[in-house]
Formats: structure tokens, sequence, C-alpha cells
């Protein structure tokens, strides 16, 4: 289930799911496969509630806090209603209050029924009034297309059109030492290299020339958007090119001032060679380039990448795998977007790209997804695709930092704290994140395939699985990847038992702090914020004073400054959840929107709606509130209207979420206060959650949210939601 509807239902450098969250009303229809059918195996099926991990050897010590286990889904006994073509809140229908929803519109993705079909309903969404058809691949069965609401509406009503769903955008989640960690030494010592065996890079490209990658990028490739403010990141200019030098990060349209954007596919690429050095590297670059306030919240400059455009990566590798790269045993994903509870199988707008992932399974690829460093119980898309594996983050004394996600999604731990590795230049840096984790497990795979040639990808994670350290926590068992383990059938270490989030294996002394010129640094789809004069100071009371947040570091795919080689390089902190003790209301979120009046920065407040445009299904994909001044004007709106109040109330209360001020387990009820709330950044059952009413005795934070959701997409009962986010979860006062 969704987190970002924790709250009722259900792509690190940027994806976001291609449904809402929140419509868990009627079950998934399954899409039709596009590829090759979803392989059934030990990954590749949905995990029970403590799945991916075993239960802790007899002997250990206790842990604390066990998450809730979601209770398994309730046998159908009628067959499943249709769920409708075109995504929620996307078409032009009238709300309550009477405001025309033909503005949501936007840009999507239109699934066709078949190739064929793509070209003739291309054609009729050129003849729609206000349409654009900004992408429409060769030999695909999608199309993407910029419409209103009306056009989008006539688009789903054709009987080619399988769906109509947002193209959403993903963003991007010492060596040495985790190397040793892993028995990565050891295991190249004798001569499990990769060697024979490819692996590939869906990332922000790569400098094939940098020494750390000792020359072994043998195939490029770019897919990039150039439409809605997006400028390609492809050499050419162009939307695809393919061929030597085609995902080349060292482009001009990469580099920002003395920054270059694109050096996390660079540093991942270098982890992953040198756990497997003698294995070959296929770069995809899948980013664009943004400039401008509205896309980029906190940086002039920024990169991100729609999912579209990883579909067409995905497709491209498969056709490698089928022709020219027989090798390709591993494909490494360090970007995500989105937040779910558990697998997401049964999402619809997961369907498109979960058929990728079973088709190079199929064909013996294994996709390796970051799980993500929102530092919650879940993980974002494709992480949550079952037939991926996923991967959190330890540091070299196997503690899991507190912004890592975990839980029964992932599948392996892997060194993720401080690893210094390869960026665009010829020079090294230091960044952490389960973005850094994931090439580690990449390498492992491509290691052991060569010791394996026989071995199918469930029996290679199969024993990956098998030979890690048990990381024990909260009743979940994860194992820590150890490759040399793998290799040679010794038993795994002992248990390492701790709780996620306790602050431990953040890394003392790393630059992460306590006081506000610490806070965290916004994701990549982040940019300037509005200056006093775009956003009048409004006429509210000063809001009560925050605790500070505290940070850690990690990577995203945020500009970093390029340092020469030999010269030390920061790390850019992560964009996690704070940990504030008092919510606020809207106006006060308002207050704090102004530079200058209220108390948190800039940058934490840019990084909390990064959170927010992760958590949720209406900002600001429905609704815009991306920036500061975007925030601030859905806060004070001009226009007091029931959809303008509602989305107050609903940003103010995803805002506290993003603060720590408000649990989505917590206790939610009319009189505004709440019960005990679980430890900050952790999640309960989003299941009971979403089928608690909101304003009922047992409703809780999440479920009140989840119902806003529903009902501001859908354009029912807005005031009622209003008035139970403002009494149940916006207040001053937690008894």
């Amino acid at each position: 289930m969704r987190l970002r509807a924790l709250v009722a239902i259900a792509i690190m450098l940027t994806i976001t799911p291609a449904a809402p969250a929140l419509a868990a009303d009627s079950p998934p229809v399954a899409p039709p496969t596009a590829v090759a059918p979803p392989v059934t195996g030990t990954a590749g099926t949905v995990p029970a509630p403590v799945a991916t991990g075993t239960a802790p050897p007899e002997g250990t010590p206790a842990t604390q806090d066990p998450p809730v286990a979601q209770s398994p889904p309730a046998v159908q006994e009628t067959p499943p209603a249709e769920r409708p073509k075109l995504e929620a809140g996307l078409g032009g229908e009238n709300g309550e209050d009477g405001e025309n929803g033909g503005e949501n519109g936007g840009r999507v993705i239109v699934e066709v029924t078949a190739p064929a079909e793509a070209a003739p309903v291309a054609g009729e969404a050129r003849t729609l009034p206000g349409t654009e058809v900004v992408l429409q691949p060769p030999d695909t069965s999608f199309l993407v297309v910029e419409g209103t609401g009306e056009a989008l509406e006539k688009l789903a009503a054709d009987p080619r059109v399988v769906s109509v769903r947002r193209d959403r955008a993903y963003s991007a989640t010492s060596l040495s030492s985790g190397l040793a960690l892993i028995g990565a030494d050891r295991a190249v010592a004798e001569g499990a290299t990769g060697e024979g065996r490819t692996i590939a890079v869906v990332d922000t490209g790569i400098d094939a020339g940098h020494p750390a990658l000792n020359g072994k990028v043998v195939d490029e490739a770019c897919f990039s958007a150039t439409d809605g403010g997006a400028k390609s990141l492809c050499p050419n200019g162009q939307g695809t090119q393919t061929g030597p030098g085609s995902a080349d990060a060292k482009t001009a349209a990469c580099v920002s001032g003395a920054v270059n954007l694109c050096d996390h596919g660079t540093h991942v690429a270098g982890i992953a060679h040198a756990v497997a050095p003698g294995a070959d590297v296929v770069a995809v670059q899948v980013f664009s380039r943004f400039d401008g306030v509205e896309e980029c919240v906190t940086e002039d400059a920024c990169v991100g990448a729609y999912e579209s455009t990883i579909l067409l990566a995905l497709d491209h590798l498969i056709r490698l795998k089928d022709t020219s790269r027989p090798g390709l045993v591993a494909v490494n994903l360090s970007l995500g977007g989105g937040l779910y509870e558990g697998a997401c199988d049964g999402e619809p707008e997961i369907g498109p790209l979960k058929q990728r992932i079973d088709a190079l399974r199929a064909r013996g690829v294994v996709t390796v997804a970051a799980a993500g460093n929102e530092g919650v119980a879940g993980g974002g898309a494709p992480a949550c695709v079952s037939s991926a594996v996923t991967v959190g983050a330890v540091g070299d004394d196997d503690r899991v930092p507190s912004w890592s996600n975990h839980g029964p999604t992932l599948d392996l731990f892997a060194p993720g704290l401080e690893i210094d590795s390869a960026v665009p230049g010829g020079g090294t840096a230091v960044y952490s994140g389960t973005s850094m984790a994931t090439p580690h497990v990449t390498g492992a795979l491509a290691a052991l395939a060569q010791k394996s040639a026989d071995a199918s990808p469930d029996a290679l994670v199969g024993r990956l699985t098998a030979a890690g350290r048990p990381i024990v926590y909260g009743g979940v068992t994860t194992p820590r990847l150890d490759v040399y383990g793998a290799l040679t059938g010794r038993a795994p270490g002992p248990p390492a038992t701790q709780e996620p989030g306790d602050g431990s294996g953040d890394g003392a002394g790393d630059g992460a702090g306590d006081g506000p010129d610490d806070a965290p640094v916004p994701d990549p789809s982040s940019g300037p914020a509005p200056n006093p004069e775009d956003t009048p100071a409004p006429a509210e009371p000063e809001p009560v004073p925050l605790p500070t947040v505290t940070v850690t570091v990690t990577v995203t795919a945020a500009p970093v400054t390029v340092a020469p080689p030999g010269s030390p390089a920061s790390a850019p902190a992560v964009c996690t959840r704070g940990r504030g003790g008092k919510r606020l209301t809207a106006a006060q979120w308002a207050v704090e929107m102004t530079r200058g009046k209220g108390v948190l920065s800039d940058g934490t407040l840019g990084c909390y709606l990064r959170l927010v445009s992760k958590a949720s299904a209406v900002f600001p994909e429905v609704t815009r509130a991306s920036t500061l001044g975007t925030a601030y004007r859905v806060l004070r709106p001009a226009k007091r209207t029931a959809r303008a109040a509602l989305d107050g109330e609903l940003l103010a209360a995803w805002l506290n979420w993003a603060h720590g001020a408000a649990d989505l387990t917590a206790k939610a009820d009319r009189t505004g206060s709440a019960g005990p709330a679980a430890k900050a950044g952790r999640t309960g059952s989003a299941e009971k959650a979403g089928r608690a009413k909101a304003g009922s005795a047992k409703a809780t934070v999440g479920s009140v949210i989840a119902t806003a959701e529903r009902r501001r997409l859908t354009g029912a009962s807005l005031a009622s939601s209003t008035s139970a986010l403002r009494k149940g979860v916006n207040v001053l006062r937690i008894a």
C-alpha cells in the first residue's frame, strides 16, 4: 500500500507514480502486458508482512516497536469493478463548488492496446483543442500527451486507449571500507570480477573516460524529455540518442555555473565497477534539465526524469539483452519516487514499470533499486516492485542510518554512508544514500553470475540474501550484503540488532548538525525561493517557536560542485522528515513560507515540499505547491472557495507530517486532540488507517488525510474534509 496514501489508496534522481495514491476504493485491474509476462519466483512474489527478512534467530535480543502488520486483503466474492481509464483528477468535470475542473489536465501517458494503435490515437489527439503530442516513441504501446481535462476525457473514451495517467517525475535517491565490509575485495582477489558480464546504470549519464571506470563503458543511450520546460541532456539536444557518447555526463546542458548536475550516475557507476571491476557497463541517461523556480524550488537549475523516459530506457535494455549484450545480468536504478508501505505490484500506475522489470528478469536480468532516503518503513517506485531487488543503506558498523528506508519491502542492506566514488571530470566525491548502497548489490550480482554461469536470477538473489549478515530491527530481519559469503557458502555473521531511526549510523562528525544552518537540502526538483515582494507577508501572528531539524548526510540529484582531484568534497544533506514538536495551522504555515517571517529556513521548507510531492496525490500534480511562493498562495488563497479551503488545510496537514509533528497513525478527532504518536519517521497500518472514517472515534491522521485527498480528486464533500483536517489534524495542541 502506498504511503502517500497511508492515508487510503493506492518514479531519487525523480520518478513519480502514475496514478492517484488514494484510489483504493476499487480493486486494481492488471494492465495489458507490453513486453513479457511477469516472472514468478523468490523475488517476484508479494512479500508477507515481514517479508524479505527472516525471523530473528533464537536467543537474539528482543527488539522494540515492531511495525503493525498489514491485514491480508479480503477475498473477492464478486468480480472486481473495472477501474476508470482516466486517472482521477485529470478530467474536465466540475467540482461541487462549481469550479471548472477542465484546468486539471496536464502531461499524461496514454497507453494503447497495441503499438499499431499509437499513431492513429496520436492523430486523434492532435485534433483536440489545446492538446499536444509531446512524445511518440516508435514501436511502443504508449505516447505522451499534454492536454486539457476535457481533451483527456475524449482520449480516454477511445476504445483503443487502455489508460490515461499522469507522466510523473522521478528524482535521484569510504568505498574501500565498504568493499571490505561486504567481502568484495576478497571476492575480486579470488577472480570473481564480473568478467564477461554486463551491468546497466540507468541514471544521469556517465563520464565514460573517468580513470576509475577503466574504459569499461561499452554502450550508451539517452532518453531525455524536451518539452514543458525540460531541456534534453542528450549531447545531440534531441529526445533520443544511442551510440558512443550519448550518455555523456559532461555535456554543456549538465553544467550550471561551476556545478555538474549529472554527477550522480558516474558516482553510482564507480561503486558498481569497484565491486565488479571486470564487468562491462551500459550507461543510459534518462534525465532532463529544468531551469527556474517552478521546477527546482531552491536552486537555479536541477535535473529530473519522467516515467516515460525510464520506460523507454528499460525497453532499450530488453532489446540489448536480446541482441548485442547477452551478458547483461543486472540493471541499477538508483532513482525513484512516491512512497509505498509494501509491494506496489497491484497499483495500476506501477503496471507498465513492473512489466518491464519482469521482462528483464525473465531474460536473466535482475533490476536493483534504491529503497529511498525518507527514513520510513517502506520504499518508493521502482523499489516497491516485488520482482526488483530493493536495497537500503548501512554504515561500516552495520547500523542503519535514520534516513534510510527500511522494513519488509527491502531485500538487502549494503554500505551507503560516506561513500567516496567517481564524479565527472576525473575527481571523486563523498556521498551517502541508498543510491550508493544499490550499486554494491548490482556489482555483486555480476561477480556472482561470472562464477555461476547457469544460475537463474532467483538463484543468484537467493544466494545473496542467504549469505548476508542479519540486521534485526522492529520485528524485521533484512540481510546485509556479503558477496564473498555468497560465493563461498560460508555461514552469515551474527545478527546486528537495532532500531532504525534512532540516530545510529548517521556518521558523527560528517557535517550533519542540529542547527538551522544544517537544514535539509531539497531534492532535484528544488529551485529558488520567492523574494519577499513576490509573496507579501500575511497579517498573522508569528508562529510558535519550532525545534530545530536534525539532518544526516545523503545523496540527491541536486547540484553538487565538482571538486578538483585531490581536494576534499562536501556532501549535500538529506531531505528527510523533521522532528517538530507542535502542529501549525494553515495560516501559520503561510507565515513560514514568507521569507524573513518564519522560523524554518527556505532549505528546510523546500525539503518539506519535496516530501509532500512524493507522498501526496494532490500536490503538486493537481494543485501547484512545489515552491515557497506557490505553497503560500495555496495556504492563503486570494479567493476563498470550497476547493481552495480544502487545498490549504490539506497542504498544512502534509506539512505537519513532513515536519514530524503529525504521525499518520496517531488518533485524530473533532476536538483537535491526537493520541500517542509513533516515533518520527515511522508508519503504521495504512490499511487500517484507510478504513477509519474521518471524524469517527477510530479516525487517524492518515485516514483523515486519505479521505480528504480522495474527495479532492473527485470533487465531493469538500467542506466536511476541510473541517476534519482543521479540527483533527492541523491543531496547535497535542493531548
